[in-house]
């Protein structure tokens, strides 16, 4: 079925499998290299009129995701849409607040709104010449001995079969790809869930679209064994999400009626709880989201089927990374192509697969790592403490300590490299802390002893 053949390397087709976030981008990627793509979706088109958005959640946008908008040039775009979220807000019990940058000075996540971005990539990709995009398309099956797609049109209910020459699959956790891939010889597959799961709530927006807290921060409710996040919105509204077990004392199945759900976040967020006129509605209206990790291998399937994003490395979104990666992922692709020339996909998607894999399994354990500390260890003084001591560190030392967040989140270290070297600070932190009790102790010249002490030992 094959026709490669038959087009030049810049001209050969590709079918996208999955037009969301990744594919999206993918598309335009690919297309701008000279390759007509053809992106197949499941769902309808965003941007029509009626359509039901799946998840409103909003997205934490770092440098890694910068850096591949950039390379198609649609980063300022994009950032005229977004928020700059300098820092963390942690909110306790009491309603007292506590901020933690996220970085140096000038340093920023961004909150950006998935549909919205999702819209304008798609608007991006349709404007591109060469990209054709096909909504309400289910796959039904891959063929893959025949390079065939079988594809269910919803609106019609017919079905057909598209073959494809190069095929990508972007169609996300649950990918048909991936399915069609996992029936194959010694694949190697796995899915873990969390006994948590999440609900999307809504803060208002104050009187003429103002914010009611703090505009340029992600907010956090730590409460121990659950927690509630707010990315700010345009509007002046925040999206909430709530991460909180699915069963037992404090659980989604200990609350059943509209009064449980007021008087649990009456107690619990108290400083939240006013801001939220919708809770009841939708608390109940929304669903409940499951929180999965997988990870799977090979992600080629000879040298015509590619897998990128959530359907090769899905993560829990604790790092805010989930997107960040699946773009990444893209940037890489085309490095490679670059590198190799668009005729190589044998080289291409053996590379791509070794330098990525190793770097989104370091991710997932990052993101677990993360739910921790989010969830637990940002109410704790100490570890506030710590992060202090850490900054001060970074500041003595340019270049030789850069804190783990700002290694995955402003930087574009390789993933596993950036966990490596959390560890080890980690350990180091391990041995210092015990003799820090207050900020100032980090200048006695014993603990400065130490602090140098360690230093040496990692040069």
């Amino acid at each position: 079925m094959s026709t490669t053949a038959s087009h030049s390397p810049a001209t050969e087709p590709i079918t996208v499998m999955g037009a969301g976030l990744v594919g999206s981008l993918l598309s335009l990627y690919l297309a701008r290299r000279g390759h007509p793509v053809q992106v197949f979706e499941r769902r309808g088109d965003p941007r029509r009129a009626g359509f039901q958005e799946g998840r409103s959640i909003n997205l934490a946008l770092s440098d890694r995701g910068w850096r591949a908008l950039g390379g198609v040039g649609v980063a300022n775009d994009i950032r005229q849409v977004g928020i700059p979220m300098t820092g963390r807000v942690m909110h306790d019990v009491q309603g007292n607040l506590t901020r933690q940058p996220y970085g140096h000075e000038g340093q920023a996540i961004y909150s950006v709104n998935r549909g919205h971005l999702n819209r304008r990539l798609l608007d991006l990709a349709e404007a591109q010449t060469g990209v054709q995009l096909h909504f309400g398309q289910q796959c039904l099956g891959i063929d893959l001995k025949q390079q065939q797609l079988s594809l269910l049109d919803t609106a019609t209910k017919e079905a057909h079969t598209v073959p494809y020459t190069r095929l990508f699959g972007t169609d996300g956790a649950f990918s048909a790809v991936r399915s069609a891939m996992q029936r194959t010889d010694r694949y190697d597959y796995s899915q873990d869930y969390l006994e948590y799961g999440y609900k999307e709530l809504t803060i208002a927006a104050g009187p003429n679209g103002t914010w009611l807290l703090e505009k340029n921060a992600l907010h956090i409710w730590p409460r121990g064994q659950y927690l509630m996040i707010a990315l700010p919105n345009l509007d002046g509204s925040f999206n909430c999400t709530l991460f909180f077990p699915y069963e037992g004392p404090e659980s989604f199945a200990a609350l059943q009626t509209p009064t449980d759900v007021t008087a649990f976040f009456t107690r619990v967020f108290p400083d939240a709880e006013p801001l939220m006129p919708a809770l009841e509605e939708e608390f109940f209206k929304h669903p409940t989201g499951s929180l999965v990790t997988i990870k799977c291998f090979p992600w080629k399937h000879d040298d015509n089927v590619m897998l990128l994003g959530d359907a090769s490395h899905a993560i829990v979104p604790f790092y805010g990374q989930g997107m960040n990666s699946g773009f990444e992922d893209c940037s890489v692709l085309n490095e490679l192509l670059d590198q190799h020339g668009d005729a190589a996909w044998p080289t291409i998607f053996a590379e791509f697969q070794r330098q990525r894999k190793p770097n989104t399994d370091a991710m997932a354990d990052l993101a677990l790592y993360n739910f921790t500390e989010m969830r637990d260890r940002v109410a704790d003084p100490r570890f506030l403490l710590q992060k202090k001591i850490e900054a001060k560190i970074s500041a003595q030392f340019p270049g030789r300590w850069t804190p783990l967040y700002s290694q995955v989140t402003f930087s574009h270290t390789p993933y596993a490299e950036a966990w490596a070297a959390g560890q080890r600070q980690d350990a180091i932190m391990s041995r210092l802390m015990p003799h820090i009790q207050t900020e100032a102790d980090f200048d006695q010249s014993a603990v400065q002893a130490l602090v140098h002490q360690e230093m040496a030992a990692q040069a």
